[in-house]
């Protein structure tokens, strides 16, 4: 039994950052309705290669223990078994355009009357108000407007994203946040609430302390490569074989690390004795650093370095990463057997309760898998109404 064990979420999201938000929330316990288009169901089901047989890997990254129903929500009756879905529903979780529920009937005055306990998260591009109110959001595009994309590449090269849609994920961590903060108020309230959270302003918000410089030290930040803005030595350097990268945040750790590298001097230097002065003095401090450790390989400076409570890592790829034994001790890499795509690895859950331990309960659902049993098991359709709502192309 999950920690959300008995919360139903009616899941309308699509792509990324709403469905990573209901995997989590399967992940703990909850079940996870995944309502899909006909015919067609989530974008990323076609979003491939790679694939396993006919499933996209992207899919079945972000999708397990979910059940997929199909439902027209264009339709009347689509809509109709929507609202009947929504009375049973704890969480609503859709990222449809502002005003496409209401549109449709789904109002807050339609919510208060008939649903007054269901947690409703609204995921948007911008959310409703200002010039681009409205507009549907793109993860790239937001990485761009934001300023992400401006602070993140080479010095002096050009603006770079991060290999990873990061606003939609972090949108997605946002939301599930969010939607367990409603649920705790609604257990002392009673009632539900709307949840509104906007790609833009997450963007925003992931800005964190490159944000604080500008807005209290008037500092309009620049790329430092794999550099920190306000920690120097923080950085990858090239090794006589392979990469490291070091992060040395306090004097202490600079005074242990340039006694290790065989210069007790470089502490006392005025140029590179504080924090302060190291960021000022910044090509000089990592050019010193990175003449030493080319003369070793990685593998040695990383032995010496853990040693001696240095902070370091191997500058992996994405494979070493997975395959990494310490990937392998934390059950970060998991196997399921999918219908269709046999056994397949997803990655794994990064979080670990005591007592009420998250899981994977089931494999990501193929298109419209569930719709006959969860209409028949949580609305009471029978076998006859169930096929007469096909032949309409209901569901």
């Amino acid at each position: 039994m999950g920690p959300l064990d008995g919360i139903r979420v009616i899941d309308l999201t699509r792509i990324l950052a709403g469905p990573f938000c209901t995997m989590n929330l399967g992940d703990m316990g909850a079940e996870i309705i995944k309502v899909e288009q006909p015919g067609r169901g989530d974008d990323t089901r076609s979003w491939g290669p790679p694939f396993a047989n006919d499933q996209a890997a992207y899919f079945l990254g972000i999708n397990r223990n979910k059940q997929s129903i199909t439902l027209n929500l264009k339709s009347p009756e689509g809509r109709g078994i929507l609202g009947e879905l929504l009375g049973q529903a704890d969480v609503i979780i859709e990222n449809f355009k502002p005003g496409t529920l209401a549109k449709w009937g789904f109002s807050e005055d339609w919510f208060e009357a008939n649903a007054p306990k269901v947690v409703h998260c609204s995921i948007t591009g911008y959310g409703d108000k200002g010039p681009k109110g409205g507009m549907p959001g793109y993860d790239f595009l937001l990485q761009a407007e934001s300023g992400l994309m401006s602070i993140t590449g080479e010095e002096g090269g050009g603006p770079q994203k991060l290999g990873v849609a990061i606003v939609d994920v972090c949108t997605g961590q946002y939301a599930t946040m969010c939607i367990l903060a409603a649920l705790q108020s609604r257990s002392t309230t009673g009632e539900g609430q709307r949840i509104d959270v906007s790609l833009f302003n997450t963007s925003l918000s992931m800005l964190v302390n490159v944000a604080s410089n500008y807005l209290i030290g008037d500092v309009i930040p620049s790329r430092y490569g794999n550099g920190h803005p306000n920690i120097v030595p923080y950085r990858d350097y090239p090794c006589g074989e392979g990469g490291i990268a070091l992060a040395v945040g306090n004097d202490m750790q600079f005074a242990n690390l340039s006694r290790v590298l065989g210069h007790p001097e470089w502490a006392e230097d005025q140029n590179f004795q504080t924090n302060a002065n190291r960021v000022n003095n910044r090509d000089a401090c990592d050019g010193m650093i990175r003449d030493v450790l080319a003369a070793k390989p990685a593998a040695y400076w990383i032995d010496l370095f853990e040693k001696e409570g240095i902070p370091c890592s191997k500058v992996n790829r994405v494979d070493e990463a997975l395959e990494s034994e310490q990937a392998k001790a934390n059950d970060m890499v998991l196997e399921m057997d999918h219908p269709t795509s046999g056994n397949i690895r997803v990655p794994g859950i990064p979080y670990q309760f005591s007592k009420t331990p998250a899981g994977v309960q089931s494999p990501p659902p193929l298109l419209g898998a569930d719709t006959k049993e969860d209409l028949k098991r949580l609305l009471g359709k029978s076998d006859e109404d169930i096929e007469k709502l096909r032949a309409s192309d209901v569901v």
